[in-house]
Protein backbone atom coordinates (compact mmCIF):
# COMPACT_ATOMS: atom_id res chain seq x y z
CA UNK A 1 0.00 0.00 0.00
CA UNK A 2 1.37 3.38 -1.03
CA UNK A 3 2.45 5.97 1.51
CA UNK A 4 3.16 9.72 1.25
CA UNK A 5 6.78 10.31 2.29
CA UNK A 6 8.73 13.53 2.84
CA UNK A 7 12.51 13.57 2.34
CA UNK A 8 14.24 16.20 4.49
CA UNK A 9 17.81 16.33 3.23
CA UNK A 10 20.06 19.20 2.15
CA UNK A 11 22.41 17.10 -0.01
CA UNK A 12 20.38 17.15 -3.22
CA UNK A 13 21.98 14.08 -4.81
CA UNK A 14 21.30 12.00 -1.70
CA UNK A 15 17.74 13.32 -1.59
CA UNK A 16 17.04 12.60 -5.26
CA UNK A 17 18.45 9.09 -4.96
CA UNK A 18 16.21 8.40 -1.95
CA UNK A 19 13.21 9.94 -3.69
CA UNK A 20 13.80 7.70 -6.73
CA UNK A 21 13.94 4.66 -4.45
CA UNK A 22 10.59 5.70 -2.94
CA UNK A 23 9.06 5.90 -6.43
CA UNK A 24 10.52 2.47 -7.26
CA UNK A 25 8.90 1.08 -4.10
CA UNK A 26 5.51 2.45 -5.18
CA UNK A 27 5.32 5.27 -2.64
CA UNK A 28 4.41 8.93 -3.20
CA UNK A 29 7.24 11.30 -2.30
CA UNK A 30 5.61 14.62 -1.35
CA UNK A 31 8.84 16.52 -1.94
CA UNK A 32 12.38 17.20 -0.91
CA UNK A 33 12.97 19.80 1.78
CA UNK A 34 16.45 21.23 2.35
CA UNK A 35 15.46 23.27 5.40
CA UNK A 36 12.89 23.46 8.20
CA UNK A 37 10.68 26.00 6.44
CA UNK A 38 10.28 23.82 3.35
CA UNK A 39 9.69 20.72 5.48
CA UNK A 40 6.97 22.38 7.54
CA UNK A 41 5.31 23.66 4.36
CA UNK A 42 5.06 20.06 3.10
CA UNK A 43 4.19 18.49 6.46
CA UNK A 44 0.42 18.37 5.94
CA UNK A 45 0.91 16.23 2.83
CA UNK A 46 3.22 13.68 4.50
CA UNK A 47 2.47 10.54 6.45
CA UNK A 48 6.14 9.64 7.03
CA UNK A 49 9.29 11.80 6.99
CA UNK A 50 12.96 10.89 6.84
CA UNK A 51 14.84 13.78 8.44
CA UNK A 52 18.54 14.66 8.35
CA UNK A 53 19.90 16.56 11.36
CA UNK A 54 21.99 19.20 9.63
CA UNK A 55 20.07 21.16 7.03
CA UNK A 56 20.60 24.33 5.00
CA UNK A 57 19.31 26.37 7.97
CA UNK A 58 21.72 24.68 10.39
CA UNK A 59 21.40 21.82 12.90
CA UNK A 60 17.61 22.11 12.95
CA UNK A 61 16.69 18.47 12.33
CA UNK A 62 16.07 17.51 15.95
CA UNK A 63 13.49 20.25 16.51
CA UNK A 64 12.04 19.75 13.05
CA UNK A 65 11.50 16.04 13.70
CA UNK A 66 9.79 16.87 16.97
CA UNK A 67 7.56 19.44 15.18
CA UNK A 68 6.67 17.01 12.40
CA UNK A 69 5.82 14.29 14.91
CA UNK A 70 3.64 16.81 16.74
CA UNK A 71 1.71 17.25 13.49
CA UNK A 72 1.09 13.52 13.24
CA UNK A 73 3.93 12.65 10.84
CA UNK A 74 5.85 9.43 11.55
CA UNK A 75 9.53 10.46 11.74
CA UNK A 76 12.76 8.55 11.20
CA UNK A 77 16.05 10.43 11.40
CA UNK A 78 18.80 9.76 8.85
CA UNK A 79 22.20 11.17 9.72
CA UNK A 80 25.91 10.51 9.60
CA UNK A 81 25.98 11.50 13.31
CA UNK A 82 23.35 9.39 15.11
CA UNK A 83 25.07 9.96 18.47
CA UNK A 84 23.82 13.58 18.34
CA UNK A 85 20.35 12.25 19.16
CA UNK A 86 21.40 10.67 22.45
CA UNK A 87 18.60 8.45 23.75
CA UNK A 88 16.09 9.81 21.28
CA UNK A 89 13.53 12.46 20.47
CA UNK A 90 9.99 12.33 21.79
CA UNK A 91 7.45 11.17 19.23
CA UNK A 92 9.96 9.83 16.70
CA UNK A 93 10.80 6.22 15.81
CA UNK A 94 14.58 6.18 15.67
CA UNK A 95 17.67 6.93 13.61
CA UNK A 96 19.46 5.20 10.77
CA UNK A 97 23.11 6.02 10.14
CA UNK A 98 24.18 7.37 6.76
CA UNK A 99 25.36 6.19 4.44
CA UNK A 100 22.68 3.53 4.18
CA UNK A 101 22.31 1.21 1.21
CA UNK A 102 19.07 0.71 -0.69
CA UNK A 103 18.25 -2.50 1.17
CA UNK A 104 18.52 -0.73 4.55
CA UNK A 105 16.52 2.24 3.27
CA UNK A 106 13.82 -0.05 1.89
CA UNK A 107 13.60 -1.85 5.24
CA UNK A 108 13.52 1.48 7.12
CA UNK A 109 10.68 2.73 4.90
CA UNK A 110 8.73 -0.52 5.35
CA UNK A 111 9.25 -0.40 9.10
CA UNK A 112 8.22 3.27 9.43
CA UNK A 113 5.04 2.57 7.47
CA UNK A 114 4.32 -0.48 9.62
CA UNK A 115 4.73 1.61 12.78
CA UNK A 116 2.45 4.28 11.32
CA UNK A 117 -0.19 1.65 10.60
CA UNK A 118 0.25 0.02 14.03
CA UNK A 119 1.59 -3.14 12.40
CA UNK A 120 5.20 -2.99 13.62
CA UNK A 121 4.95 -6.55 14.96
CA UNK A 122 4.82 -7.75 11.33
CA UNK A 123 7.87 -5.73 10.18
CA UNK A 124 11.55 -6.17 10.88
CA UNK A 125 13.58 -2.98 11.43
CA UNK A 126 16.89 -2.82 9.60
CA UNK A 127 19.83 -3.86 11.72
CA UNK A 128 21.29 -0.33 11.78
CA UNK A 129 18.03 1.43 12.70
CA UNK A 130 18.45 2.46 16.33
CA UNK A 131 14.95 2.48 17.77
CA UNK A 132 13.97 5.00 20.41
CA UNK A 133 11.95 3.72 23.34
CA UNK A 134 8.34 2.67 22.73
CA UNK A 135 8.73 3.12 18.94
CA UNK A 136 8.51 6.85 19.11
CA UNK A 137 5.41 6.95 21.22
CA UNK A 138 7.06 7.67 24.57
CA UNK A 139 6.76 11.34 25.49
CA UNK A 140 9.30 10.79 28.27
CA UNK A 141 12.18 10.47 25.80
CA UNK A 142 14.25 13.68 25.70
Amino acid sequence: MSCKILVVEDEILVAIEFENLLYDLGHQPVGIAADSRQALALANEAEVAFVDLNLVDGPTGVELGRALAGRGVTVVYMTANPEQLGKGVAGTIGVIAKPADNTELRQAVDYAIAVRRNAEATAQPPRRLKLFSALGRNPAVA
